[in-house]
């Protein structure tokens, strides 16, 4: 094997970098679960990350192969580990045995940064995949790397699931000159349903609950001598300890975990008042949902801009002329000395990818594990299935088909970005036409997938390979013919809606007069709240008024 292999490195990672410091994750056990699927969703936020999926082929390596590790957020080299024996196939976030693991950051105490660690959180993540055949031995992978190599990043929570068991692991370093992190993982009762989004969520913890809890053996000595706990371990929280609450890790975060369990279980609209920063009683780490909860209920929870609560981003004066859910960065301002903020829903537009990775254990690994995979803003995505056994990239999603700074209109995620930006401006007119498509194609893949299931599973009897060929080249064909029916949306878009006009159709077929030339434009104008703040606030100076006639 030629050197080059043989120093194996993530390469593939620096061509995608800064995944974000802002995401969000929900996970569904089985018993929660409307078909006894294991869930997990994830949104990659960032304003420099581009959406693409990740592959990685599994292979057998030489006992001296090294692997080269590169920061996921920057690129920097930062060391090199010994790579394993045998890697598994990796499809983005989920590999060939069903595993899967999301992250969001929770950052936590500054001074816990360790910048001599190599193990930065992607690494961690996409090595793991690599290394795994269940939860638990992934985050044994995980914690066992850092304790060799170091931890280079910040407070990680990371998702962690497969077919049969969920997991929240929480993460941080030591700080310069203490090797390794502290961390704690507790796996999620069946029939529970959980969630993060940027803020540490384990407070206490069982201590000797080893099929439930696991921890590294310094969590709790390690808080009380840097002066983090001084009380009885059996009260000990890792949340408090290691990243402190304040209003923006409530409003920012806390916040949406509240919105997805509030849809899932109305009772949740309790702790309305905790993520406004008005009451100290926590949200719990899991919750129970009023109903089996299916992979389409979390599609739609991705999707979601706090609808329906008194923090909807559609209903105050930024929300502008078209009620966008939307706020362009930064998250806070000053005016006046006063400083502002506003809302930060899990739908947002600067989400590189996302997807709702769903793990079935009746099935063969190759068919049981179906990545819903979308980029760009989840609110304005279709969720393509791609399932764990292909052993191909749609061309649509490949790694190097266009990049942040290089449109592609062969790229999913240049096309997808299009529609959506086109959106934002006009987004109360413009997302029902977006929904129509969207809301087709994703029934689609949905009535597709029993049969789908069927054929691979009689292929498989038969080969595996053969199995997994046909699932190829299905995700294949579906991801081409999603990206397509995007791109004329967004030309339908363009037409319907030029220069402010209106242009009238009819099951998307553009109305012409009895001449045959276009039908006259309407003109939609504005909502009357609109027009009422503009009087309001231009007071006489928009005013219609009579001219003096002449004497």
């Amino acid at each position: 094997m030629s050197k080059l292999l043989r120093v194996f490195s993530l390469a593939l990672l620096m061509l995608s970098p800064q995944l974000s410091e802002a995401c969000t994750n929900f996970l569904v056990t089985k018993g929660a679960s409307v078909d006894g699927s294991t869930i997990i969703s994830y949104a990659a936020d960032s304003h420099d990350l581009f959406g693409e999926l990740y592959y990685w082929p599994g292979q057998i390596w030489e006992d001296d192969a090294m692997l080269k590790i590169y920061e996921w957020d920057t690129g920097k080299f930062l060391g090199e580990i010994k790579q394993a024996k045998e890697t598994y196939t990796v499809i983005g976030n989920m590999n060939e045995h069903q595993v899967t693991i999301a992250e969001t950051t929770f950052g936590g105490r500054k001074e816990l940064s360790d910048s001599t660690g190599i193990m930065d959180y992607g690494s961690l993540i996409y090595i793991a995949l690599q290394r795994s055949k269940s939860a638990k031995e992934a985050i044994k992978v995980m914690t066992d790397l850092v304790e060799e190599y170091g931890y280079y990043s910040s407070g990680e929570s990371f998702s962690i699931g497969d077919k049969d068991e969920l997991w929240i692991m929480e993460m941080i370093g030591k700080g310069a000159g203490n090797k390794g992190a502290v961390w704690v993982a507790q796996r999620i009762p069946d029939g529970m349903v959980s969630g993060h989004a940027n803020q540490a969520r384990i407070t206490n913890f069982p201590l000797k609950d080893t099929e439930n809890c696991l921890y590294s053996k310094d969590v709790i000595s390690f808080a009380k001598k840097q002066g983090y706990f001084g009380g009885k371990d059996k009260d000990f929280s890792f949340a408090d300890a290691y990243a402190p609450i304040d209003f923006g890790a409530l409003r920012f975060c806390e916040a949406r975990v509240w919105a997805g369990f509030r849809i899932m279980n109305p009772e949740m609209d309790k702790y309305e008042s905790f993520i406004k920063g008005e009451s100290s009683e926590r949200m719990p780490l899991w919750m129970k949902p009023a109903n089996k909860v299916s992979y389409r209920d979390i599609q739609n929870i991705m999707r979601d801009h706090f609808e329906g609560t008194s923090l909807d981003m559609s209903k105050d004066t930024g929300a502008g002329p078209f009620k966008a859910p939307y706020r362009f960065r930064p998250l806070t301002w000053e005016v006046d000395g006063q400083e502002y903020f506003n809302e930060r829903a899990i739908a947002t537009q600067q989400t590189g990818f996302s997807f709702v990775a769903q793990m079935r254990s009746w099935l063969p690994d190759a068919i049981g594990g179906i990545l819903w995979f979308g980029v760009d803003d989840a609110a304005t995505t279709v969720y393509v299935p791609m399932y764990c056994g292909i052993n191909a990239i749609p061309t649509e999603f490949e790694v190097g088909n266009g990049s942040l700074l290089n449109f592609s209109w062969e790229s999913a995620f240049w096309v997808f970005n299009w529609v959506s930006n086109q959106a934002y401006g006009r987004y109360n007119l413009m997302i029902e036409d977006i929904e129509k498509v969207q809301l087709a194609l994703e029934n689609k893949f949905e009535n597709f997938t029993s049969a789908t299931d069927i054929a691979a599973k009689s292929l498989y009897e038969v080969n595996p390979d053969l199995a997994k060929d046909y699932l190829t080249e299905y995700s294949l064909n579906q991801s081409s013919i999603t990206v397509k029916e995007w791109k004329h949306l967004g030309e339908f878009l363009m037409v319907k809606y030029l220069d402010g006009n209106l242009h009238t159709e009819e099951n998307g077929v553009f109305l012409k007069n009895a001449h045959g030339n276009p039908a006259h434009a309407k003109f939609p104008g504005y909502s009357k709240d609109y027009y009422k703040r503009v009087a309001k606030e231009t007071g006489d100076h928009l005013k219609m008024k009579k001219i003096p006639s002449e004497k």
